[in-house]
């Protein structure tokens, strides 16, 4: 029986799901062809949807009926879970098994490679996988004092609204997180700012857990006195402040242990600070870390660039492998703070074996060119960890050299900084955005000489919709 015949013979209304969109929608097709989207449907079941939004090639509707269910449709861990009034936000894929959840993210990246950027990988990495709770060490929750129901609300935004969820409970964050979401309502409840307080950012390393409390007007004595009186009854806890923007950030008191986590397997340890973009998943983070470095395989021999260094969350255990790393970031302040965590490892001495040279520069690496691109010098491999908007300008840059080099029609003049300069043997790419690394895979495949071997799913976000990933790339014979 073919796919269109059975989904004649379904009963009038219902609709057969064939797919799931990076929305963690259900995507089914009517007897015309015409795509219904379906929130909180799963691929093979027989469902009935309300459609609340319809356009001339597509509809979008909400689970009303499951006549017929998935073999992997679970439980949602959370009570705050689901399609309800006031359903909590954060999560869209808790009534799907993880693994097939990991499946479905794997099934987004090589479609995005091919369609995007007709690429296939030589081989499928093994999906990085870790808990598939109380992994989210990382987290903005919205604060509001609700005077019609006379509580502060603290927690994700409910699906598709402005307004907070009414969260007791989140079994995504940490165990003593989710513990403390209670008594942070009672203890917002009890400020004099209680109507000034919009956030509370989270952040927790391997021995302190941050809270970083936005306010929009000074905080009194007593408010000061509340939340230290908080951090006391909660070890591990410290406050940190914003009275404006993220640059405003400060610790409410001074002393303890620094907000820090380790790359055990490197011996490198990493201070950050609440706002800092760090991985919230520092268990997968750890397993990342170490795959992509076994991907890349520096030896002792070799000089490695990692472009997008954050706080040399790569460029530290690469200079435990190599003879030279170059961490190479956007920002100024960054590249200092990079610097800083290089001293501290340094001085530290924790490393078996010494680090190598290792230096962090700024550069706008999405103004890349092939001039710029050669002045950093050879590398033989890359490491590249960029944002969601991709590496578009360096793959670009590198396609514009490795054309200029075998003479193409429409090729920039090869730039003289380059003589003599040659690409990278490997590249290593972690992503967060399986669209913009499908579109540079295409750049380095289709025009800067190299070959797609592997490529894989990091399952960052359980969950989630989100798509974290790794490819790698060899430069062809």
């Amino acid at each position: 029986m073919t796919e269109e015949k059975s989904r004649q013979e379904l009963p009038e209304g219902w609709l057969e799901v064939d797919a799931l969109d990076m929305d963690a929608q259900g995507v089914a097709r009517r007897p015309d062809g015409k795509v219904v989207f379906i929130d909180g449907a799963l691929p093979f079941e027989q469902v009935s949807v309300n459609v609340h939004r319809r356009k001339n090639n597509w509809e979008q509707g909400t689970l009303t009926a499951i006549h017929k269910e998935s073999s992997q449709r679970v439980r949602p861990g959370c009570p705050h879970f689901g399609l309800h009034a006031g359903a909590c936000g954060g999560c869209k894929m808790q009534h799907l098994h993880a693994g097939a959840q990991v499946a479905v993210k794997q099934r987004v990246l090589e479609d995005n490679l091919w369609h995007l950027g007709k690429v296939r990988p030589g081989s499928i990495l093994r999906p990085i996988e870790g808990p598939a709770w109380g992994y989210r060490y990382r987290a903005r929750l919205s604060v509001r004092h609700v005077h019609k129901k006379g509580t502060v609300l603290v927690g994700f935004h409910e699906r598709k609204s402005r307004y907070v969820a009414d969260m007791q409970e989140c079994h995504v964050l940490p165990p003593h997180v989710n513990a403390m979401l209670m008594p942070l309502r009672e203890l917002i409840a009890s400020l004099d700012a209680i109507e000034t307080c919009p956030q509370i950012e989270l952040a927790c390393g391997d021995e302190v857990t941050a809270l970083v409390l936005r306010h929009l007007e000074p905080l009194s004595d007593g408010d000061r006195a509340r939340l230290r009186s908080f951090a006391s009854r909660h070890p591990g806890v410290q406050w940190w402040l914003q009275p404006k923007g993220p640059d405003t950030v400060h610790r409410l008191d001074d002393g303890g242990p620094e907000l820090a986590y380790g790359l055990p397997e490197f011996g490198v340890t990493m201070p950050f600070k609440p706002t800092d973009f760090t991985q919230v998943n520092p268990h997968i983070n750890r397993v990342l870390v170490g795959r992509a470095l076994r991907l890349l395989a520096p030896t002792r021999d070799e000089r490695v660039i990692d472009w997008f260094c954050g706080l040399g969350n790569f460029t530290l255990p690469l200079a435990t492998l190599s003879r030279e790393v170059l961490g190479i970031e956007g920002s100024e302040v960054l590249v200092a703070r990079s610097r800083e965590n290089l001293k501290r490892n340094q001085a530290l001495a924790r490393t078996s074996r010494p680090l190598c040279a290792t230096e962090f520069v700024a550069r706008n690496l999405f103004e890349m060119t092939p001039e710029l691109l050669a002045q950093d010098g050879y590398a033989d491999k890359w490491l590249v960890d960029p944002p969601r908007e991709g590496a578009f300008a360096l793959a670009k840059a590198l396609a514009d050299l490795h054309q200029a080099r075998l003479g193409a029609p429409d090729a920039p003049p090869m730039p003289p900084q380059a003589a003599g300069w040659t690409p990278p043997r490997r590249i290593v790419y972690v992503s967060c955005n399986p669209a913009t690394l499908a579109r540079d895979a295409g750049l380095l495949v289709h025009q800067a000489g190299y070959r797609c071997t592997h490529a894989g799913v990091v399952n960052m976000f359980p969950h989630t919709a989100h798509v974290e990933s790794i490819a790698v790339f060899d430069l062809a014979d």
